[in-house]
């Protein structure tokens, strides 16, 4: 799944537009836009979006022997 994807269905979800979103980061909504359309965000910065939406960010590797990092 794409970022764009990603936020847009995140948003969607907690009924918030990318503005809020952007004014939830402290971000301004070109930034955002931007941001959203070179796909490329630090995990930090997906955490932040998380926190943002109102959710909570699951990043990991699971291995076929079960183990999970992350």
């Amino acid at each position: 799944m794409t970022a764009r994807k990603m936020i847009d269905l995140g948003t969607a979800y907690a009924g918030i537009s990318k503005s809020e979103l952007a004014r939830r980061l402290g971000w301004s909504p070109q930034l955002l836009n931007n941001r959203i359309k070179t796909g490329k965000f630090t995990v930090e910065e997906w955490e932040d979006i998380a926190k943002a939406l109102g959710a909570e960010l699951r990043l990991g590797f699971v291995f076929p022997d079960g183990k999970e990092v992350g």
